[in-house]
């Protein structure tokens, strides 16, 4: 009853602050409202059904969703654009190009300003008193591990246990003159069994410092400065690889994105702190990423200070020719312990496009390119390995707390839009629409050997049998796959028909949906 009425309150109350926006922006223009307004109210009640749809859909009007000011932030800001970008595509569509880009794009970024302002003063308050909630136990057993959560767990938080080995004190007064005693202390006792003479300890961002380093191999490199300011990391990463002795270590630190977001916003007052995080956020994060306006951030940041999630940095670190051992938060940096075990892997220059093609298992077991929308964080394809062996599946037979999916992937995966590049490969001939999934080849390595020797005498489909039986872990999968593949080989088409409806009713009403 209470999720009903806060439901209902926040649904009349977005239509309140999209008209007065509406109202408003046209009132701006100069021949006022009496000439835009019967041209400009199509645009506007199409806007108003849209927004109000997808904002139902994504939950910005969901009181169990809104629990705090990043999913107000998210929600709010994922719901506006969705809605604003929909409207848009259907006005281009039916040709309908006589509106004000003012009176269009005006209307969408007040009522947006206004929905931020009025949900961090609720936020606010509701904030106040979030210590009092009754169920607060049952949201932290349920709520997404933070980053910290899921490193202490995994790791032990970088503890060893203890060893009586001395440390070398040239090497622990490096690390200590270098950061301080209390960081100090904890690096070594993340690192030291691992020392030898053949040890280098620096604070560098540069490839030259390490090329140039007098021994021809080491076993151990410590680079105590962040790797954030580093301007060609993976160059210096392949120079650190061709340093080590196969096997060697090397130890690094970085400031998560999500790191970086709790430092900006306790340094900044309440509401101010989000709009300096929103510029922060398109500056380092949004411009980097696309190919035109790059030249635009190394410009204002002359390639500094570089946001890099954890999912990245462990990515750029495989890609590298290493494995992790050990990761650890000390301070305000995580620290990473990582292991030479091959040769740098050829680097992918389309790290950052919008668009993917990832390596999945076909028909007749040749690899074919699947085009998806980016979910993940970059260099995510490279720590497959590392996340299955942390953390192993969940149901459904997805890995369990992945942490290489963006908030923006997530929400993608949810609607689906992240598969829609994949029509490509089905007018391409390499997929048809109902079908096993086409997997990775270490997912595909996953499966039991007779169930991969059936599964590549068939195109893989845009439409997995998973959405007709929802099954739960990757045995279940299996069985699904193959009772699909029995029924396909006696009636190919009444097959692919049943399965098409059954899974579009699970996922329309059943909430089937890929995470």
């Amino acid at each position: 009853m209470e999720k009903r009425k806060f439901r209902t309150i926040t649904l009349l109350a977005d239509i309140v602050i999209l008209t007065i926006s509406f109202l408003a922006v046209v009132w701006t223009k100069p021949a006022s409202l009496r000439s835009y307004l019967p041209s400009h109210t199509p645009f506007f009640l199409g806007l108003a059904l849209m927004w109000i749809i997808v904002s139902l859909i994504n939950g910005k009007m969901h009181r169990g969703k809104i629990i705090n000011f990043t999913t107000l932030f998210t929600r709010v800001l994922t719901s506006n654009i969705i809605a604003v970008s929909i409207t848009a595509l259907v006005m281009y569509s039916i040709r309908s190009l006589d509106y004000s880009r003012t009176v269009v794009l005006g209307t969408a970024l007040l009522a947006t300003f206004l929905e931020l302002v009025f949900g961090s003063v609720y936020m606010a308050y509701k904030k106040a008193v979030v210590q009092d909630y009754e169920e607060y136990n049952k949201y932290q057993t349920f709520k997404k591990p933070s980053e910290y959560d899921l490193v202490k767990e995994v790791n032990g938080n970088g503890e060893r246990k203890e060893d009586n080995t001395e440390v070398n004190p040239g090497i622990a007064l490096s690390i200590e003159k270098e950061c301080g005693s209390e960081m100090a202390l904890a690096i070594l006792k993340m690192t030291f069994s691992n020392f030898t003479d053949h040890t280098a300890v620096l604070s560098t961002t540069t490839v030259f410092n390490i090329t140039s380093l007098v021994k021809e191999k080491y076993d151990y490199i410590i680079n105590l400065h962040k790797i954030n300011d580093i301007k060609r990391l993976d160059s210096f990463l392949d120079a650190v690889n061709s340093k080590l002795a196969m096997k060697g270590y090397f130890f690094c630190c970085v400031e998560t994105k999500d790191q970086r977001k709790q430092r900006l916003l306790k340094k900044y007052p309440p509401f101010l702190n989000y709009i300096y995080y929103i510029f922060d956020f398109i500056v380092k994060r949004i411009l980097p990423k696309l190919k035109f306006t790059r030249g635009i951030y190394l410009f204002l940041t002359r390639g500094e200070n570089a946001v890099l999630s954890r999912a990245e940095t462990l990515g750029r670190l495989s890609r590298a020719g290493f494995r992790i051992k050990q990761e650890s938060f000390i301070g305000n940096l995580l620290c990473i312990e990582a292991r030479k075990f091959d040769e740098p892997l050829p680097l992918n220059e389309n790290v950052y496009g919008p668009v993917i093609a990832l390596s999945r298992v076909g028909k007749n077991g040749d690899i074919i390119k699947v085009y998806k929308l980016r979910t993940m964080h970059p260099y995510s394809e490279y720590i497959q390995d590392y996340v299955y062996g942390l953390y192993d599946l969940q149901d459904g037979g997805k890995f369990k707390n992945d942490f290489r999916i963006t908030s923006w992937g997530a929400i993608c995966r949810k609607t689906f839009l992240d598969e829609l590049p994949m029509l490509m490969n089905f007018f391409q001939g390499e997929m048809k629409l109902i079908g096993v999934r086409p997997l990775s080849k270490h997912y595909f390595e996953l499966y039991r050997k007779e169930v991969q020797e059936r599964r590549i005498q068939y195109k893989p489909g845009l439409i997995p049998p998973f959405y007709a039986d929802m099954p739960s872990d990757l045995d279940g999968i299996q069985t699904s796959e193959l009772k699909y593949l029995d029924s396909f080989d006696r009636h190919p088409f009444f097959t692919d028909f049943r399965y098409f409806w059954k899974s579009t009713w699970n996922i329309l009403f059943r909430k089937a949906r890929s995470n």
